[in-house]
């Protein structure tokens, strides 16, 4: 390995591990295999796309040297543009949910982010952002942006967070697993992770399933009637994620908060894989699909991000 003139050039290639041990205690045939983006960087998969998003706008002209970049985020995007900005010259301001858990501002923060935390709405709990609260953190980043004269990273709709997953992640799936993967899952927040990567697995054969909380089921049009979840970075009860459109998604999976708790900390106990919530819930899923559609498989997944960032929540509070 040759010495990296930067930390951005550390973002990619990690490692695609076989979760026998998991698969084992559960019982289940086939093959499970995590994608660990939790050793990125920013510690969360979010890394990549934040420099796609910076060196797309940057390669345009769209991004100027030393222009403000501000960006929406439940901390993980948040965190990789922070350092991405960082050793780049831009000054980066992160907009967030109170209900996201205070590590993940805290990291921001240390990285030179300055971070604006957005009061919830009415009726809403910590641990839990909605898709209400999503909106008044959207409403405060759109008034910093135009104060500013900043640049929106715009995770939601801009193309090149999709496209770091296409050229990125989901090549490595296959390189990694020497082309035998047969379905792969992610949990859906902005959509960018799922609809890269089925653009490349998808016409290899591989069957991409999107992941929802259960109660939360917007993007499948599925129950409704359980906004209110853990999983933090997704789920948001949004109908129109840009990404998504003429995505090639075999179908969708359901996962429960506590679901997600469990798996995370199966995870975390069994294969020494220490992932957020949302590696829970992918974890949940694919071993779901393993059981029906999938049975005797291969499904990969990615752990979205790191259970460091959630040490203040109730997915490890009761182990202090």
């Amino acid at each position: 390995m040759s010495v990296l003139p930067s930390l951005i050039e550390a973002i990619g290639d990690t490692p695609l591990v076989e979760l026998s041990r998991v698969r084992d205690a559960l019982g289940v045939e086939g093959r499970l295999l995590a994608k660990l983006d939790y050793l990125l960087p920013g510690y969360s998969k979010k890394d990549r796309a934040a420099r796609q998003v910076i060196e797309d706008a940057r390669g345009s002209g769209r991004l100027q040297p030393g222009q403000c970049v501000v960006e929406l985020t439940s901390g993980n995007m948040g965190t990789g543009l922070a350092i991405v900005c960082g050793i780049l010259g831009h000054p980066f301001v992160a907009v967030m949910s109170r209900g996201n858990s205070v590590e993940r501002a805290r990291m921001m923060r240390a990285l030179g982010a300055e971070v604006v935390l957005v009061p919830q709405a009415e009726g809403s709990q910590p641990g839990q952002v909605s898709g209400e609260d999503l909106a008044l953190v959207e409403t405060a980043a759109q008034r910093i942006t135009l104060e500013r004269k900043a640049f929106r990273a715009d995770q939601f709709s801009v193309p090149s967070n999709p496209k770091a997953h296409e050229i990125g992640t989901a090549p490595e799936i296959w390189q990694q697993s020497g082309g035998s993967v047969t379905a792969f899952c992610d949990f859906i927040g902005s959509g960018g992770t799922l609809a890269g990567c089925a653009r490349f697995l998808a016409p290899k054969g591989v069957r991409c399933y999107g992941v929802e909380p259960a109660g939360a089921e917007a993007v499948s049009g599925g129950d409704r009637s359980r906004p209110d979840h853990p999983i933090q970075g997704g789920g948001y009860m949004m109908t129109d994620l840009a990404h998504l459109d003429n995505a090639l998604i075999e179908g969708f999976v359901t996962v429960s908060g506590d679901e997600a708790r469990e798996h995370a900390r199966l995870l975390a106990r069994h294969e020494g894989v220490f992932g957020g919530f949302s590696a829970g819930a992918n974890l949940a899923a694919a071993i779901k699909l393993l059981r029906g559609p999938e049975k005797r498989g291969t499904v990969a997944f990615v752990i979205c991000d790191s259970g460091l960032k959630y040490l203040s929540t109730d997915l490890w509070q009761d182990l202090a």
